[in-house]
């Protein structure tokens, strides 16, 4: 880990300081075959810690595994926000920006090739798109030395059934096709 990203445990660049139960900074290998990006932690992570450990995590990783053929274990997950806002609203302008270092700082010690951000949020964040995921996902754009992808936010599938885990399990087998072996 970086000199910067030791210092994230205990980052006070927002509001989202005071009321979290803690930093989910991230968790995987360096130079994975993907690195996944999320929106911000919920409950389930803010209690322990790592991002995607609930259903919505478990249901990611299925599909990736399923579609793409990658353990969670060959990948880093991450979040655009590192602390859960209350109630897991969204987060705010200010909130995106306060953890952008951090999420900038983790594309360079992280190294990954390929990146999949799930949901509006954070494929806005980390892509700029403007419209709304409905129309971006499944689109491949460069990203740096690499490419990424945007697809739907696995929350969004346990509410909306099974349509959304078919346009998710589509997009990730567009996906697939950009996997380097680390």
């Amino acid at each position: 880990m970086s000199r910067d990203l030791a210092e994230l445990p205990t980052c006070t660049r927002c509001v989202l300081s005071q009321t979290r139960q803690r930093v989910v900074v991230g968790s995987g290998p360096l130079n994975p075959a993907l690195m996944v990006i999320g929106e911000a932690p919920g409950r389930d992570e803010d209690e322990g810690g790592e991002p995607f450990i609930g259903r919505s995590g478990r249901l990611l990783f299925q599909l990736i595994q399923e579609e793409v053929g990658l353990a969670r274990a060959e990948c880093f997950v991450t979040n655009v926000v590192k602390c859960r806002p209350p109630a897991n609203r969204t987060p705010t302008r200010d909130e995106l920006t306060a953890c952008r270092p951090w999420l900038s700082e983790q594309f360079l010690v992280v190294r990954s090739p390929l990146v999949l951000a799930l949901g509006n949020t954070a494929a806005r964040s980390v892509f700029g798109f403007d419209q709304g995921i409905g129309v971006t996902h499944g689109r491949i754009v460069a990203l740096g030395g690499g490419r990424g992808m945007a697809t739907y936010h696995p929350a969004a599938a346990l509410r909306g059934g099974p349509s959304v885990v078919d346009v998710m399990r589509a997009d990730l087998r567009v996906l697939k096709t950009l996997v380097v072996a680390p």
